[in-house]
């Protein structure tokens, strides 16, 4: 294999000297460009492997020749920004326009290496100018550490065929990363195919699922279709078991008869699916076996709900208003600080689909440029769900003595459970004294001798 050839486009001599030292030094050959007219220069007559691009330079910024390199097509190989003044907003423009990542000055060269090496990985799996790099709009977007986590993590999953399994709330785009680690290996180039669990019945599932011939004629399934590519199985819990007991026997033969054929077709697909996060419920009811879970989670990643990583609220807020703009067409409006900071604090019970479906509403029916936190208080109010979990309450939408009063009655109900209905075990463990801790559960509605009951 060649050696890659990395141009380094920084306007500070002192960084450009030490990247090109450190990249040197790992085997890589390096040119260097100290504006967007040497980078420009450079990148037409030297065949660049990768850039490693400042975002802010004296003549033309980073975000600016990068957006010139996308529009004319000379976007032939990864982009890396790096900025040691980076803002949510330059972040989210350099993914859209298709930069591969974004690293933060001052550098840690362990991370840069490993960036670096993980967009040339990327690089050489791309055959043709039309996967010279990953597209911008499959990564999901996040700067959090836990963000960062999931992706490198999907990115060393991607290498592999065996089949993963992606555990999560819905909502949280377990199937974006699925699509993801299909982008990111060598099926790229071959079918991906989504089969939505809750569309197969008792009755079709095995044509669907397998595929059918009669006198010639042959009808592909599921399977077949995601020959040589991937197949994702969206939410195994809506499976019947027909259709459970099939894909069990497919995973664990290899191969597969289609309904009404005389000879095996062998597994070409890989095999990317979805599950709740509480699915050991459903396996513990019979509703889901637990022999096709262990099939599928060769590989397992729990992907968290926004609610963990709200810091990557801002970023998810503006990468939605500019994806809705370009694809649908809507007006483009800007979400204000103290709009921002709210949804930060909002739990978001259904996740990213939610934070979506509320741009999309917000850009659909408001006129002024800038999203205010009125508004926002009127869409999450009306959308409020007081059955949710405690952990999915929006408890900044209520007074403080209701909202204290909810955590309350959530907590010592929980708590209750933990100390088997025991109210003197439970005194001990809240520190309450155990007089006014009767008072307490009673004022709050919480009824300590059904707990108990229901433990006998």
């Amino acid at each position: 294999m060649s050696t890659a050839h990395v141009l380094v486009v920084d306007d500070e001599e002192d960084i450009r000297a030490l990247i090109e030292e450190i990249l040197s030094e790992e085997g890589y050959d390096v040119t260097v460009a100290a504006n967007a007219a040497e980078a420009r220069s450079s990148k037409g007559s030297n065949g660049i492997d990768l850039v490693l691009l400042d975002i802010w330079m004296p003549d033309t910024d980073g975000i600016s020749l990068l957006r010139e390199w996308s529009d004319q097509g000379d976007l032939d190989c990864p982009v890396v920004m790096m900025s040691g003044h980076g803002t949510v907003d330059t972040a989210v423009e350099a993914t859209r326009l298709g930069a591969f990542d974004f690293v933060e000055k001052p550098l840690s060269l362990a991370k840069l290496l490993r960036t670096v090496e993980r967009a040339l990985e990327a690089s050489r799996k791309q055959t043709g100018a039309s996967r010279s790099m990953l597209p911008s709009l499959l990564t999901p977007v996040g700067r959090s550490r836990m963000m960062q986590n999931l992706r490198e993590k999907v990115q060393q999953y991607a290498n592999h065929e065996s089949s993963v399994l992606f555990v999560g709330e819905p909502g949280t785009g377990r199937s974006a990363f699925a699509r993801y680690i299909h982008s990111l290996s060598d099926r790229a180039d071959a079918p991906l195919v989504t089969l939505l669990a809750a569309s197969l019945t008792e009755g079709n599932a095995e044509e669907q699922l397998l595929g059918s011939e009669s006198n010639g004629d042959v009808h592909s399934g599921y399977f077949e279709r995601a020959r040589n590519g991937t197949l994702i199985i969206d939410e195994l819990t809506d499976l019947n078991d027909q259709a459970q007991k099939l894909i069990i026997a497919v995973l664990e033969q290899g191969s597969f008869m289609r309904s009404g054929g005389h000879e095996p077709v062998k597994l070409q697909a890989r095999v990317i699916a979805t599950v709740g996060a509480h699915y050991e419920a459903a396996i513990e009811s019979g509703k889901l076996r637990r022999e096709l879970v262990s099939n599928l989670s060769m590989l397992s990643l729990k992907v968290p709900p926004l609610r963990e990583y709200a810091e990557d609220v801002p970023e998810l807020l503006s990468y939605y208003v500019d994806k809705l703009v370009d694809s649908e067409g809507l007006n483009f409006r800007r979400f204000g600080v103290a709009a921002q900071n709210r949804l930060r604090n909002y739990p978001w019970p259904d996740n990213v689909r939610e934070l979506k479906n509320l741009v999309r509403r917000l850009l659909m029916t408001g006129s002024s440029e800038e999203i205010t936190l009125d508004e926002i208080e009127k869409e999450i109010s009306s959308a409020a769900d007081s059955t949710e979990p405690l952990v999915k309450q929006d408890l900044l939408s209520l007074p403080l003595r209701e909202a204290r009063e909810q955590f309350e009655r959530a907590y010592l109900q929980q708590q209750l459970v933990l100390c088997d209905g025991k109210v003197g075990q439970l005194a001990k463990r809240v520190g309450m004294e155990r007089t006014h801790l009767y008072r307490k559960l009673r004022s709050l509605g919480v009824d300590f001798r059904s707990v108990a009951s229901a433990e006998d």
